[in-house]
This record gives C-alpha cells, structure tokens and sequence, in this order.
C-alpha cells in the first residue's frame, strides 16, 4: 500500500510510505501499520472514508468504534469505486489525512522470515504529531 500525507495541523513538508502487508489485513490493521510507519502516537480517534478527494462533503465512512473496521479487509477495498480514493483520518482535532493507494496489480508471495507488515520504502520527511515549541528555534 502507497500512504501519502496530504495534511495535518502540523504538516511542512510531503511525505509517503509504501507499506506491504497481507491483503486479508483488516482496517484496523492497515491503521496499526500507518502508525507504525509514521511514529505516531496511537492516541486518537480514527477512520477511513471513500470519496472523490480529500475534501469531498460526500463521504462513505469506516470508523474505528464500527464493527466494519474489524472485518472489513484491504482485498475487500480494493478496487476502489470508480472515482473513488480510500483516505485514512488520524485525530480529528489535527485532521491527518493520508491517502491510501495499492502499489501492485497483484498479491505478491511472503518472503521467508520476513515480518508484516513493514515499511518497504519512504521519502520526504516524517511528519511530527506533536512539535516541540524547540523545533520552532
């Protein structure tokens, strides 16, 4: 999966991160990974949603106090409706927004001793959930 930062409240600069997992893995999971991969704090609410773009009113939502966060599988997201992109949304106070893309056609097999998920790739900077007011100098 390609995770690209779109925004948050304290966003300066692009970030992504490709990010291989099994495909039976569920939203719950794939929200576990991108924490992983971003270094964030697991300390807020979350939720994927399907739209047209990252600012669409019009929103299909999967959110984590739903059961379909637990069930509902990256193999059942995929494809995506047709002009549709799948958004994750970390803290909805600071609003960190990332979308979610596949990066393969196909599954690809397991590597022997390898653990998943796992960060295959990133670039850009790594966002910082909460700045230190000694960043700023």
């Amino acid at each position: 999966m390609k995770v690209t930062l779109v925004r948050g409240r304290y966003c300066e600069d692009d970030w992504t991160a490709n990010i291989e997992l099994d495909e039976a893995s569920t939203l719950a999971e794939l929200h576990d990974a991108i924490q992983m991969a971003v270094g964030f704090e697991n300390d807020h609410s979350f939720s994927f949603f399907l739209s047209r773009t990252d600012r669409s009113r019009t929103r299909e939502y999967f959110h984590d106090d739903d059961e379909s966060i637990d069930t509902k599988t990256v193999k059942d997201m995929f494809p995506l409706p047709e002009k549709q992109s799948l958004f994750y949304l970390f803290d909805w106070g600071d609003e960190w927004v990332f979308k979610i893309s596949k990066t393969r056609k196909s599954p690809q097999q397991a590597l022997p001793g390898v653990t998943y998920p796992r960060v295959e790739s990133e670039s850009g900077t790594k966002p910082v959930q909460y700045p230190s007011d000694d960043d700023d100098e």
